[in-house]
């Protein structure tokens, strides 16, 4: 929704999705499998940071992957439409921007091209906000927006969590937006 097909400037409408090691990264790794799989036109490349591939044996649709470190921000910039940001999420601790984060989250700072970051950009405090993390474009809150969402500048911030369980909305007095139609993601800011 973001980025139509017509307004990417590449002509193969490629996109880096960029996964860490924990449970941002594994949302990285569906996010890039929705790519493929339900706007087909896109070619992801899931750029696994310093950590090993997992894969799923007899996979019949692997997603091709490209080695992220050393990160080169030119090569980025020149080869792909957006990144997307799975490296880090609600779930890092302040200090995890080190060590083989700190060169890709390094590179993520001085790409030209948009980035979408999922749940929360990689580099921010959950509560407080940036900190010297990403600046990304777009923001995708998964299942609600986190305190941090309200320091987000991007141009537009979705939220995806339309199959939330009723029970899980309830004990955390969550009021999510109605989703038109089949879609997953609604948006809460408008495209600036």
């Amino acid at each position: 929704q973001a980025f139509p097909l017509p307004s990417l400037p590449r002509k193969q409408p490629t996109v880096l999705v960029v996964c860490g090691p924990a449970q941002n990264g594994a949302i990285g790794l569906v996010c890039a499998r929705h790519l493929r799989s339900f706007v087909g036109q896109r070619d992801p490349r899931v750029g696994l940071g310093a950590w090993p591939m997992v894969g799923c044996p007899g996979d019949p649709h692997p997603l091709p992957t490209v080695c992220v470190p050393p990160p080169q921000v030119q090569l980025i910039n020149d080869a792909y439409n957006a990144v997307v940001d799975a490296v880090l999420g609600a779930e890092a601790e302040g200090g995890e921007g080190g060590g083989p984060c700190a060169a890709i989250l390094d590179a993520l700072k001085h790409v030209r091209i948009p980035i979408v970051s999922l749940d929360v950009p990689s580099g921010w405090d959950v509560d407080a906000g940036s900190s010297g993390g990403i600046s990304p474009d777009v923001l995708v809150s998964l299942a609600a927006p986190k305190r941090c969402a309200r320091r987000f500048l991007g141009r537009q911030h979705f939220v995806a969590g339309r199959f939330l369980p009723y029970d899980v909305q309830k004990k955390f007095e969550l009021n999510p937006p109605p989703y038109p139609g089949t879609e997953c993601v609604v948006a809460l800011r408008a495209p600036r």
